[in-house]
Parts: structure tokens; C-alpha cells; sequence
């Protein structure tokens, strides 16, 4: 059986990026804090005395056991990496919210950015989707959608 498990982000700014996905868009603690250092990491990434810290949080509209964001550090990273809504490769995190417009005013109280606009899609089976792009604090790319009948 495969499942999806996790989705890892590395921040410049852990606790900061923590904070961010918590109180902008209900991500929460489930009590799995890591600091893991020594040889089966370095192996692991192939990075010699590497450094990894962070903590996973639960997505929100998941019960327990569900999939998680991990946002994890390392002791020196790399930032300097252009990044699109175009870039290959993965390109954003998408979430379901009750109103696009409270949640992306939450996301830009808590540090966030905007991308784009607000727009309200129809589609043929007469569901009407609002969606927006918007950045997390250190410009990882988000999706916020909701969808009506």
C-alpha cells in the first residue's frame, strides 16, 4: 500500500514559518519536533555534518494520522533560488478554505504576500471556484480555493 505521508518545506526562519502556517492558515502542532544531526543523516543527504530541525504540522481538514507539513531547517541554507508560479518542479501548496478573501487577508496579516488577483471561475458542471495565489512569508507559493455548487 502506498499513501501520501508529508510535504517538506526547508524555511530561513523555522519558528517564524511555524508560526505563519498556524495562525494564517490552521495548520497545527501534533507534537513531532525534530533536531537530528550524525551519520545516518549526512548519508541520508548527503551532506556532511548536516543539521536538520523543524517540526510537522497537521493540515487542517485531516483527522489524525493524516498527511503533515514539515518545515524544517538546516544550520545553513541555500535562498537564492528564483521562484514562479511558472518555475518546473513543484510549483505551490493548495488549500481549501471557507472564504478566499478572510484567508487571504489572514495570510497577508500574518507576513504573506499576493500573486495576481482574486478570481471567480465557472465551470461547466456549475460549480463557481474562487481562487488566489499568495506567499507564505519567505515567497513559498500557496492556493487558496473554495468552491460552491
Amino acid at each position: 500500500m502506498n499513501r501520501f505521508v508529508h510535504t517538506n518545506l526547508i524555511a530561513k526562519d523555522v519558528p517564524a514559518m511555524i508560526a505563519f502556517y498556524k495562525n494564517a492558515l490552521g495548520c497545527s502542532s501534533i507534537g513531532q519536533t525534530r533536531d537530528l544531526n550524525g551519520a545516518w543523516v549526512d548519508r541520508l543527504t548527503g551532506i556532511p555534518n548536516a543539521h536538520i530541525f523543524g517540526e510537522h504540522l497537521a493540515l487542517p481538514g485531516y483527522v489524525d494520522g493524516g498527511p503533515t507539513l514539515e518545515i524544517f531547517g538546516y544550520d545553513t541554507v541555500i535562498s537564492d533560488m528564483a521562484v514562479s508560479i511558472k518555475t518546473v518542479g513543484f510549483s505551490h501548496i493548495a488549500f481549501a478554505v471557507d472564504n478566499v478573501e478572510e484567508t487571504l487577508n489572514q495570510v497577508l496579516a500574518s507576513g504573506g504576500g499576493l500573486i495576481g488577483e482574486v478570481v471567480n471561475a465557472a465551470y461547466p458542471d456549475g460549480r463557481v471556484a474562487t481562487f488566489v495565489y499568495v506567499t507564505d512569508p519567505e515567497g513559498n507559493i500557496l492556493e487558496l480555493q473554495s468552491w460552491c455548487s
